[in-house]
This record gives structure tokens, C-alpha cells and sequence, in this order.
């Protein structure tokens, strides 16, 4: 069985903060390819049909749908479009559990067969987190690696309390990647 001194480390949410102060190339644009065929926008791109269609966005995941500082779009809203839509009630504040999303969300990204639009209202914070937690979770990415990879290509800025809860994310894959690394070395 694995050693657990061999596991990989999650860093402290301060570190992870701290990924963010230093700057980055990238500028900040409404919508960026972040993964193959997965983009993050704002409210601006998710809100403009005719650009969604020359990007070829066949899928939008709103990570910012209700009624306060949000993004007031939904299924009808694309109803003339061929777009399959997911919705997500999520507030962007430190206190909010957007954890109880990451896998529904996850799986929506992961089945979406051509390209993918994740937006909120910036495109910084829930939408971003929910990226993050795709990779991490559909493609074994640490939250390092995918903070890092994601901040090459879009300027993003989760809050505290979401940073939180990708580092709980990242604990938890870990823990299951070392049993089942555990369960496959015994059989």
C-alpha cells in the first residue's frame, strides 16, 4: 500500500489566495477558452446569442441564475438556439456552499459534446470555481495545477470561502485516488 508520505500536499487557502496577487498575462476579455471546449464568460457573452453561435456554444452552464446579482437567462432564454442549458442558484459570497454543485456541474461540463460556456457575472468567482472543480475532479488535476493552468488563459479570482471548499475538494480526491491506488496494488 502507498505510503501517505508520498501523497501530495493541498496547500493552506492562504497559498491558494496568494496565487492571485501576483499578476498575469492574460487580460481580462468577456469570454475565454480555458480547456478544450470549455470556456469561461460573463454575463455580456452569456446574454449575446449571435456571439454564442459563432463560438459554436452548444451548452451554457449559468452559475449565476436567480433573481439577485445575477444573470436573468435560462432555457428559454435559448430556446431558438440549440443549446442545452443548466442553471445553477449559486451567491457570491464566502458563506455560500457552491460545493453542493461541483459534481451535477462536473457532469454537465464532462457530457457536453461540443463546446461548453460556464459563465456568472464576471466570470471570476462561480463560474471559474466551478471550472476549477471540473478539472480537478473529470481530468485529476490538483487545485494547484488547475488554478494554475485556468489563470494562464482567463483572469479569475475565487472568494475565501470557494477557495475553501476546492482545498476540501482536493483533500477528498486525494484520499480517494491513494484507496484506490490501496485496492488496486492488493488485488
Amino acid at each position: 500500500m502507498m505510503s501517505l508520505k508520498k501523497k501530495k500536499k493541498t496547500p493552506a487557502v492562504i497559498y491558494l489566495e496568494q496565487m492571485f496577487w501576483t499578476g498575469t498575462e492574460v487580460q481580462y476579455t468577456h469570454v475565454n477558452q480555458v480547456w478544450p471546449s470549455v470556456y469561461i464568460g460573463d454575463e455580456k457573452t452569456a446574454l449575446e446569442r449571435p456571439g454564442l453561435r459563432d463560438l459554436g456554444i452548444t451548452h451554457v452552464l449559468n452559475a449565476a441564475e436567480g433573481k439577485y446579482n445575477n444573470v436573468l437567462t435560462g432555457a428559454n432564454y435559448y430556446s431558438n438556439m440549440d443549446v442545452q442549458y443548466f442553471g445553477v442558484e449559486a451567491d457570491d459570497k464566502p458563506t455560500f456552499n457552491i460545493s453542493q454543485f461541483f459534481q451535477p456541474a462536473a457532469q454537465f461540463i464532462h457530457e457536453a459534446l461540443n463546446k461548453v460556456l460556464v459563465h456568472c457575472v464576471m466570470g471570476r468567482s462561480r463560474s471559474a470555481t466551478l471550472v476549477l472543480a471540473y478539472l480537478m475532479m473529470k481530468h485529476s488535476l490538483s487545485v494547484v495545477d488547475a488554478i494554475e493552468h485556468v489563470r494562464q488563459r482567463r483572469c479569475i479570482l475565487p472568494n475565501h470561502g470557494f477557495l475553501k471548499q476546492l482545498r476540501a475538494l482536493d483533500i477528498t480526491l486525494q484520499e480517494e485516488r491513494l484507496r484506490q491506488k490501496g485496492t488496486m496494488q492488493q488485488q
